[in-house]
């Protein structure tokens, strides 16, 4: 390079959290790449050693010397004159302290800077966030306010993650001379992340007048799920760089240095992320298929019941997996009508995927007789519409165990908002990939799905949800002739609620003054604090809204606060 250009290459990868051999040899092939193609340095994401987030690994003494093992192994390789190398680590500065620390809690979350076969510079993380699903004080240290690193004569500005959300960093970066901002992340997807990050940006360098490169990871982590979406903007707030949503990619971006001594875009990428529901839908995507590859699961089973939220999620399986690793189960019961075979048998050849049919008929006249001495001649309730429910879930976990697909439950945030689900019956499974949709966007998701085909989906094009599951009333089918809006408000205005109670997080007077019936508001509050128990009880699944259930909304069980 000369003094007036540099060129940087991006290496928005896929980790996975703790293989941190797995992770290195990433890297060495993102560095191989940017290399070839006649990088000065390459860029890599928060932690991306180790995966993000690493949570309580961090407190393990054997982890954070796997991850200095590997980036030394990977400051090494600079030796050969190649693209120097930034990265995210956790790092205790020190190794000589290793002895008084450890419990870990000394650790920085650091960006590194690996060049002529050391680590040359060390920039740990100022803010260190404690909301939502991030828990990192409990885990780091914060650094001090950061000064730029020298990266082959350029001055640049290096961040990490929360650290471009204060002014207090990039104001200390520019007062010390740098001249290129640099943010490397762990940003979780959320629908309208995209342009929050991007007006993030603006204003910081609407204060500095710096330019700013954004690097964010991608692939799916337990819940969260990192959509990537990199982008750079110029001094001037011009996007001339943009990466594409939800895809690994190495990519090099030319800057170079104008007449007036500031950095410009000469040469980048420019791809359209992803936005809206197709979005939404590929995030989904993406958690369920990282969760099933990344935890060794075969394939995964699904009860098909013909209604929507199983039918969307066998959709969303066979896109991110592939047909032939979705296994679709139909247990009928004497109260499943005709329209919800046929709809189940349209649905699997529709996706393509195997379809089995297991009655449960016999297991509930089996239920009825044993219980029949304790219930004695009480009417039926919703005790028996849950034996329903259990048996069907027992069946489903005897395939799981006999074959290996793990269980896929199909309940959307609706349903998990006011506990109208089972628990150890259509609650059972191992990851829930609609727990963070809400009814009413899980048919708006359907219906885009049966217009659009994801770039990156397994699943066929055209159709793939017959229309009658997009048209008739919602049921469970527990009963004769049930629909959901039996017992629960119109999806529209259930949803509209359950938002202000969840999202918004408003009081009762707030959501009647939106024009809600009180006694409805009242009603679902109720429903939403007494379903806590059951909740904390429920598989994982993708979050995709600012407020997920888990470790975003911490509710206490026993609660008496009726708003």
């Amino acid at each position: 390079m000369s003094d007036d250009r540099l060129r940087i290459a991006l290496a928005q990868l896929n980790p996975r959290v703790g293989d941190i051999d797995g992770n290195l040899e990433k890297l060495r092939d993102a560095r191989r790449r940017a290399a070839a193609e006649g990088a000065d340095v390459l860029v890599c994401t928060e932690l991306a050693i180790s995966g993000y987030p690493p949570e309580d690994l961090v407190l393990k003494r054997a982890f954070l010397e796997a991850v200095e093992t590997a980036v030394h192994a990977l400051a090494a390789d600079t030796a050969d004159g190649g693209p120097a190398v930034i990265l995210g680590a956790a790092w205790r500065e020190d190794p000589e302290t290793r002895q008084a620390h450890e419990d870990g809690r000394t650790v920085y979350n650091a960006a590194l800077l690996l060049d002529e076969g050391e680590v040359k510079a060390v920039r740990a993380k100022w803010d260190l966030p404690n909301y939502g699903v991030f828990d990192e004080k409990r885990l780091f240290t914060p650094g001090p306010l950061p000064g730029p690193m020298n990266v082959r004569g350029v001055r640049l500005g290096v961040m990490v993650c929360e650290d471009v959300w204060s002014a207090d960093v990039t104001e200390c970066l520019e007062e010390n001379g740098a001249e290129l901002l640099v943010v490397i992340n762990g940003s979780p997807f959320e629908e309208g992340k995209l342009d929050q990050r991007l007006q993030l940006a603006l204003s910081r360098i609407e204060e500095s007048g710096l330019p700013l490169v954004y690097l964010n990871q991608v692939g799916g982590q337990d819940e969260l799920v990192f959509d990537g979406a990199s982008f750079a903007l110029d001094g001037h707030k011009n996007l001339g760089m943009q990466l594409a949503s939800f895809e690994e990619t190495v990519a090099v971006m030319t800057w170079e240095r104008d007449a007036l001594g500031d950095w410009t875009i000469a040469e980048a990428p420019r791809v359209n992320p992803a936005e809206g529901l197709e979005a939404v839908y590929r995030a989904l995507m993406l958690g369920l298929g990282d969760y099933v590859r990344k935890n060794g699961f075969p394939g995964v089973v699904i009860g098909l019941s013909g209604g929507i939220d199983s039918a969307l999620s066998a959709a969303i399986a066979v896109d991110a997996l592939g047909a032939e690793r979705v296994r679709c189960v139909l247990m009928p019961s004497p109260y499943t009508s005709q329209a919800s075979l046929d709809d189940a048998a349209e649905m699997a050849e529709l996706a393509g995927a195997r379809l089995d049919t297991v009655a449960i008929d016999q297991a509930m006249q089996a239920f009825d007789g044993m219980l029949k001495p304790l219930f004695d001649d009480l009417p039926p309730d919703t005790t028996e519409e849950n034996v329903q429910a259990r048996i069907r879930g027992i069946a489903l976990m005897a395939i799981s165990n006999k074959f290996g697909p793990m269980v896929l439950s199909t309940g959307n945030k609706s349903e998990m908002s006011v506990g109208y689900a089972t628990l150890y019956g259509d609650m059972a499974g191992g990851f829930n990939v609609l727990k963070d949709v809400y009814k009413t966007q899980v048919y708006r998701l359907a219906h885009w799905r049966n217009q659009q085909r994801p770039a990156d989906a397994k699943g066929p094009g055209g159709r793939v949800i017959p229309e009658r599951i997009l048209t008739k009333a919602p049921s469970a089918e527990l009963k004769p002739d049930q629909t959901d809006q039996d017992s629960l408000p119109a999806y529209d205005e259930l949803d509209d609620i359950l938002s202000c109670l969840i999202e918004s997080d408003m009081g009762s007077r707030q959501i009647i003054a939106r024009g809600h019936d009180a006694e409805i508001v009242g009603k679902v509050w109720r429903m939403l604090e007494g379903a806590e128990y059951k909740r904390r009880q429920a598989a994982p699944g993708v979050k995709i809204t600012s407020r997920s259930f888990g470790r975003d909304r911490r509710y206490p069980i026993t609660n008496a606060f009726k708003g």
